[in-house]
């Protein structure tokens, strides 16, 4: 049915929650895993009129990134599966996190994406948005999302 599942996690309890859903998808189907994370560097301030380091800034990120691949590839050779894991950042100032997913889901053949979801409702949905819900809207293929294992938060 599902030959390479793709999962994009994140330091989150539900990104750790969905990736053990995946690795066991994958292999009770004996699928190709890929776990991504995408570096969100759109909140870096741009211009040399800004007295930041945002070189420093950015190298701090992709330490942060590279954590938590290393935790995702850990999680996978616990659980005695062997996984691909990419680290992917974003390219321009406006691209969101969700179209950097569809595109490595598309580059990369995937046939199914594996996402946690938080539940936010109301205003915090409103205000913090929701890359599960963008990924649903641009994926070419299915996308399964795996609820927070604490539950939706209250509204």
């Amino acid at each position: 049915m599902y030959s390479k599942i793709l999962v994009a996690v994140d330091e989150s309890d539900t990104s750790l929650h969905a990736l053990k859903h995946a690795i066991e998808l994958a292999r009770k189907l004996s699928a190709t895993l890929r776990m991504v994370h995408v570096l969100d560097m759109s909140w870096l301030p741009i211009g040399p009129e800004v007295a930041i380091d945002t070189g420093a800034l950015s190298e701090a990120r992709r330490g942060v990134g590279e954590k938590i691949i290393a935790t995702a590839r850990d999680t996978a050779q616990q659980a005695g599966f062997e996984a691909e894991a990419v680290l992917i950042e974003t390219e321009t100032p406006i691209q969101q996190v969700a179209e950097v997913i569809a595109r490595e889901a598309s580059r990369w053949g995937a046939d199914l994406v594996v996402m946690g979801t938080h539940g936010r409702r109301g205003f915090q949905h409103l205000m913090l948005g929701s890359v599960a819900e963008r990924m649903a809207r641009l994926s070419s293929g299915p996308v399964l999302l795996i609820p927070s294992p604490k539950g939706p938060p209250s509204a």
